[in-house]
């Protein structure tokens, strides 16, 4: 129990630490963002095989989600004082509500037979890893006793909550429509139409930006707000790659005017 004290003891930054650590993630984010628009993340519709081995997709995103799951819940776990109180349990429950899903259920509703790259799936591992660093550092350890006066009564935790179930929906939703593009046995490819994908390609993607800008807004912290720059950073390049591919796929059905890539009426 004494090793365990000292190892959390030993991991957590102070105040100027963790801004350091928040500036450094800001610039490779910057750097990620830019990469992408040029060099496609070999996964899903964007499958390559220059990314090297790659592993069946379930297995993969298992192994890719479930880190920042477990990161959490052990920064919960040794919390001490803070491991009930509202609202750090919230934040707790909400985030680990997303990544349960993310991690044990989604996969597992994956049709087909497709693979990721070893290389892809490392890289989500270690980003995983490190925002889950970042947000239970933050919630348990670094955020304000009582976490503000009147938090949760506050107009930034009520929009905050709602604007992440609305992301949380969204995504659940979108996701939905993909799998349920074709009937069993049908190999053709479809241009979804559905719920947000109305307005969007990536609806999926937009669902969890608006996700965790609720995350962020209801914490109000720099980490929840470094976690949606990192979001942007990997899903934006990431639905401009997958709106082109549609747009030369599905050239006769596709509405250029009305169809955005990730955020409607905007881009």
């Amino acid at each position: 129990m004494e090793n365990t004290k000292e190892l959390i003891q030993g991991l957590v930054l102070d105040t100027q630490q963790f801004d350091l650590l928040l500036i450094i993630m800001a610039i490779i984010a910057l750097i990620v963002f830019v990469s992408l628009y040029f060099v496609d993340a070999g996964y899903g519709k964007m499958i390559s095989k220059k990314w090297g081995p790659a592993i069946n997709n379930k297995l993969a995103w298992v192994l890719m989600e479930c880190p920042v799951f477990f990161v959490l819940l052990y920064f919960w776990l040794k919390s001490g004082d803070r491991q009930f109180e509202v609202p750090y349990f919230l934040f707790f429950l909400f985030f680990e509500l997303h990544y349960f899903q993310r991690s044990f259920i989604f996969p597992f509703l994956l049709k087909g037979k497709s693979k990721m790259p070893i290389a892809i799936m490392s890289m989500g591992i270690i980003f995983n890893l490190v925002n889950g660093y970042m947000q239970g550092e933050w919630i348990f350890f670094l955020a304000p006793e009582g976490y503000y006066d009147n938090w949760l009564t506050s107009p930034k935790f009520i929009l905050g909550v709602i604007v992440f179930f609305m992301g949380f929906f969204i995504n659940l939703h979108s996701d939905y429509v993909i799998r349920h593009l074709r009937e069993p046995g049908d190999t053709k490819h479809y241009l979804p139409k559905k719920g947000m994908y109305k307005y969007v390609t990536s609806a999926n993607y937009f669902g969890e930006i608006v996700e965790w800008t609720g995350f962020a807004i209801m914490t109000w912290s720099a980490a929840g707000a470094m976690f949606v720059i990192w979001t942007m950073a990997n899903l934006v390049p990431r639905a401009n790659s997958i709106y082109h591919k549609y747009e030369e796929e599905f050239a006769d059905e596709f509405d250029k005017d009305k169809l955005k890539r990730v955020f409607p009426k905007l881009y």
